[in-house]
């Protein structure tokens, strides 16, 4: 695509959580600290929180990579389980074959039988839960047993939660007290301030040149950190559009109009996506209800006088309207035609003369078919930030 054009050897905003493209921020080096802590001091459970596409995986899978060989990991990426199937899963990412006939209580020995040997051995068993706001309660007292699993001196495993804001909601629940108390290490991952994001492009930029590096200038990064609200994933999003788009318009260094351009396009004002059905922005402050109840009192106020039309044009694709006067009376119900007229006993009123006014109504061109990117970007702005399909029109 791209990459030659710029002098890259690859996409630097991929969004693949790669390891070596880590910006180490002030919430980052903060959170890699005390994730190796953590690890290294063998606490009791690690609990690590931030916001969607703030770089939880890309951190974790910086500290994971650093862990000597001593070191047997289990990592769960989909939490979607019950109990059960939580034990099956760690079990699984251990090596460990547990059969399908066999119940929970051997289940669990065969694990601890496991975890001994490893503690026998001289090595360390890491738990790594992803995505771990999607437990279930249940599930998570289970993992709170295994943490019972324990000599006279140390911890069997070691256990590492990682997850979305309301895994710390989760586990405020009154029914997760003897968790919550074991939880030694807390950190919750920030956004990044606009100084980051600019240091952050500019240093994935740097990684992937072959030679002097391109560089995106203040103006332009500030524009990205203000639509992508210091998310990295948003930001590699914008991004990786802006550099696409820069290659498609020839141009070799990028400024602010393109960078607007480019927001504008994904669909992207003041940091919140915008409903193309509806042509207005999504964001979670506007509280104005949609569909009032039908308890709710319904006011009918006079339309307000319409302003004349900028040209003639216009006037013309102006609709016809008519306002009902309160104390008109109702209209007379409509008659057959009759050829010479409306016939009243022996009277004959001569018909009256209907004039057809023609009007030049502005139809909106037929719709150019999306591009493969514009779909894409669609699907996944939707599911970003939780935007519903639109209705199917009837």
């Amino acid at each position: 695509m791209y990459e030659r054009f710029y002098g890259l050897r690859e996409r630097p905003f991929s969004l693949t959580p790669d390891p070596s493209y880590l910006y180490p921020s002030r919430v980052h080096k903060e959170a890699l600290s005390h994730l190796r802590y953590g690890i290294e001091g063998q606490a009791g459970f690690i609990v690590i929180t931030g916001e969607i596409g703030c770089g939880k995986t890309t951190m974790l899978q910086t500290v994971l990579r650093a862990i000597d060989k001593k070191t047997s990991i289990a990592r769960l990426m989909n939490t979607m389980l019950d109990a059960r199937e939580l034990i099956e899963a760690i079990m699984l990412d251990f090596g460990l074959e547990p059969r399908p006939d066999s119940s929970k209580p051997y289940l669990l020995r065969d694990l601890a039988r496991f975890l001994v040997d490893q503690r026998n051995a001289g090595r360390l068993c890491l738990l790594v839960i992803d995505e771990a706001q999607n437990l279930s309660v249940t599930a998570l007292e289970e993992v709170r047993m295994l943490s019972n699993l324990e000599t006279e001196k140390s911890k069997l495993i070691h256990i590492i939660l990682v997850g979305q804001p309301n895994l710390r909601d989760l586990l405020a629940r009154p029914e997760l007290e003897q968790l919550r108390q074991r939880v030694t290490v807390n950190y919750h991952l920030e956004p990044l301030k606009a100084d980051d994001t600019y240091a952050y492009v500019n240093h994935r930029l740097k990684h992937a040149s072959v030679g002097p590096p391109l560089t995106f200038s203040r103006g332009v990064t500030d524009i990205v950190h203000q639509h992508s609200r210091g998310v990295a994933r948003m930001i590699n999003v914008i991004a990786d559009a802006i550099l696409l788009y820069g290659y498609g318009a020839d141009k070799h260094e990028i400024d602010e109009d393109l960078a607007r351009e480019v927001v504008a396009e994904l669909g992207l004002t003041d940091g919140a996506p915008v409903d193309a059905a509806q042509g207005k922005s999504t964001s979670a402050d506007d509280d104005t209800p949609s569909n009032p109840t039908a308890s709710e009192p319904m006011v009918t106020m006079a339309p307000a006088p319409r302003p004349a039309p900028s040209s003639p044009l216009l006037a013309m694709s102006e609709p016809k309207r008519s306002v009902a006067r309160a104390d008109a009376p109702p209209p007379a119900p409509s008659e057959p035609a009759h050829p010479h007229g409306r016939v009243e006993g022996a009277r004959v009123e001569p018909a009256r003369r209907t004039v057809t006014h023609h009007q030049y109504v502005l139809t909106d061109p037929k719709p150019v078919p999306k591009s493969a990117f514009a779909l894409w970007w669609e699907k996944f702005r939707r599911s970003a930030f939780g935007i519903p399909r639109p209705a199917p029109e009837s």
